[in-house]
């Protein structure tokens, strides 16, 4: 049993986990700077910079516990976690602690737990279920539309927190998974023109600072000291650092507090002030490798279930980091996506490690592994 744990260990892939302790480290340092230097305040339990590697520590803990627990049993607990997703969903909606207009949260004393976060991975893990159960019939659109209604519900649910930005993310991982499970090109296109279609009746159903993000997002300069501020102040922040930067903890834009939402929303403005165009092209090549690390799991996996899982999670951290240094840079409407593994945030980075532990499980099962001259395969 030894041999065969310590066979397994070695599909474990360290890469991956040293590319994602790399982000780790550079958003702690980075929240530091835009947090305890700018205050001055002491490191204790309150800041954001110790808080943030407390929940780095549960989180890589919650990958290794994932990491060993074999990926297939949470195909037999789908509707668990179904139902779990829309109860945690359904209980933020009546008692979570409402923040700057939006009810997202639930206050545990002790950590505000955000479900929404939670529900992706839950959600990928239902869904990659459905799909692998309908590989050959996936092709079809009676399957499609069953597969979505597993993510349907979730998703008025986080658009009613008012949430539009994880909303988006959980329809966009759907519709990955749904590619790489067999959805047709003409399908996709298909889908596509429905969306700009209901675009009109889309807008209107928007609330009204959602409207305007948009609106800004198509004219920054519409309303620069109001809603355009935030973008304006971050492409000042990025252009200011130039190719090496002005140096850790001596950006102008954000000690100086020109630039808002430091440690959060707009942590690569940050990155892109003090450690330049060289420390964000460093970091946009960790989430590179990431996602090809992640990618080569998926090719691995040795059934279904295990590659559209991975998919999922892929799905989860490129559309995230996409949206969030899109809308860094200007190129993307303002959202409150996080930036993965870097960005304050203890609901987003537990839930992302775990994930990423879900996708090592994959790698250590992903074939069987023989006993000693036995002749015979042992789980996974």
């Amino acid at each position: 049993m030894e041999r065969v744990s310590r066979l397994r260990f070695q599909y474990f892939d360290f890469w991956l986990f040293g590319a994602t302790l790399l982000l780790l480290s550079i958003g702690i340092l980075m929240i530091y700077s835009a947090t305890a230097c700018i205050t001055g305040e002491s490191l204790d339990w309150q800041s954001a910079v110790i808080r943030q590697a407390a929940y780095a520590v549960v989180g890589v803990l919650a990958m290794a516990v994932l990491a060993l627990i074999d990926y297939r049993l949470y195909a037999s607990l789908r509707w668990v976690l179904w139902l779990a997703t829309i109860g945690l969903l359904a209980v933020v909606s009546v008692i979570g602690q409402i923040t700057h207009g939006a009810q997202r949260w639930i206050d545990l004393r002790f950590f505000l737990f955000q479900p929404s976060e939670l529900s992706k991975l839950l959600l990928v893990l239902v869904v990659a279920k459905y799909m692998a159960d309908h590989a050959e019939q996936m092709t079809r659109w009676r399957f499609l539309a069953t597969s979505f209604l597993f993510v349907a519900l979730p998703i008025a649910l986080v658009y009613l927190q008012p949430d539009l930005g994880t909303a988006i993310v959980i329809g966009a991982t759907w519709g990955v998974m749904a590619l790489a499970a067999g959805m047709r090109l003409r399908d996709v296109l298909i889908v596509l023109a429905v969306i700009v279609v209901a675009a009109p009746l889309l807008w209107t159903n928007l609330r009204p600072y959602q409207q305007e993000r948009i609106l800004t997002f198509m004219d920054p300069a519409r309303d620069p000291l109001g809603s355009g501020y935030n973008v304006t102040q971050a492409r000042i922040a990025i252009g200011s650092g130039g190719v090496w930067g002005q140096g850790f903890c001596s950006g102008t834009q954000s000690q100086l507090r020109f630039l808002r939402i430091r440690q959060t929303d707009f942590i690569f403005s940050v990155i892109g002030e003090e450690l330049g165009f060289i420390g964000a092209l460093f970091v946009i090549a960790l989430y590179a490798l990431i996602l090809f690390r992640l990618i080569r799991a998926a090719m691995l996996a040795r059934d279904a279930y295990g590659k559209l899982v991975v998919v999922g999670i892929v799905a989860i951290i490129l559309a995230q980091s996409y949206v969030n240094l899109g809308m860094n840079l200007g190129l993307m409407p303002v959202t409150g996506i996080p930036l993965p593994f870097v960005s304050s945030g203890g609901s987003s980075l537990i839930s992302l490690l775990a994930a990423e532990g879900v996708a090592q499980s994959v790698l250590l099962h992903h074939r069987g592994l023989r006993l000693e001259g036995a002749g015979k395969y042992t789980g996974g």
